[in-house]
């Protein structure tokens, strides 16, 4: 996950650099997936701890959010 993500953020980075109206829409895209992660994540840690789950568990079902999302760079990578 940590490759993944250091991908994602320098392919962010990069589309950014570039400035004009593809930046704008990349920095918008960026703070919204981030609000849904973070939101998808928590539910995940909700459920789990509803369930009984030790801690390590929550915080695994939590990460695998993440971990998901960021193996999805396809579109960065165009």
């Amino acid at each position: 996950m940590c490759w993944d993500a250091q991908a994602v953020i320098l392919l962010r980075f990069l589309r950014v650099a570039q400035g004009g109206a593809k930046a704008r829409t990349e920095t918008q895209r960026m703070i919204t997936e981030k609000v849904a992660a973070l939101t998808e994540a928590q539910v995940a840690a909700t459920v789990a701890t509803l369930k009984g789950s030790k801690k390590h568990r929550v915080a695994k079902k939590a990460l695998g959010v993440y971990a998901r999302r960021v193996r999805r760079k396809r579109r960065l990578s165009k």
